[in-house]
């Protein structure tokens, strides 16, 4: 059995005086790129900069392209181009506070498949989506297919 390892390294310096004053950037370097990163605005962070939430929802979006991809050249579906404009919710009232949900909404042009094909697949990649499975949230899709 093969156990793959991911690795990131994360650097915080400062001074936590109190609550209100103390930064949240951080940086975080992953493969050899380093990405300043900070908590969200609505926690003193420093909205000009992603945050830990973002990236979660950002990986769950990359995870279920790369699912899709890989189904896709399995079935010989050509897949011309693919956008995905997710989003994240994170309610105050849930306890533990954190992502409930998250919406992908993949818009897909392909070639060779009908549309219920390239749906069948989009079910078939998101079973197969590592971050997905990883996560306790809720993670739906929302597809605009186009078939060439």
């Amino acid at each position: 059995m093969i156990t793959h390892t991911y690795t990131s390294a994360l650097r915080w310096a400062g001074r936590t005086v109190d609550y209100d004053s103390y930064s949240r950037r951080h940086h975080v370097t992953i493969a050899g790129t380093t990405t300043t990163l900070s908590a969200a605005a609505a926690f003193h962070g420093d909205g000009d900069v992603p945050n830990p939430e973002q990236l979660l929802v950002a990986a769950a979006s990359s995870c279920q392209l790369l699912s899709f991809l890989a189904v896709a050249a399995h079935a010989g579906v050509e897949v011309l181009e693919y956008l995905d404009d997710a989003e994240g919710f994170m309610p105050d009232d849930a306890r533990p506070v954190r992502l409930t949900t998250i919406i992908l909404r993949p818009k897909i042009v392909a070639r060779g498949a009908t549309c219920s094909e390239i749906e069948r697949l989009l079910r078939k990649a998101h079973r197969q989506c590592y971050i997905a499975n990883s996560l306790t949230a809720v993670v739906t899709l929302e597809p605009e297919i186009s078939v060439c």
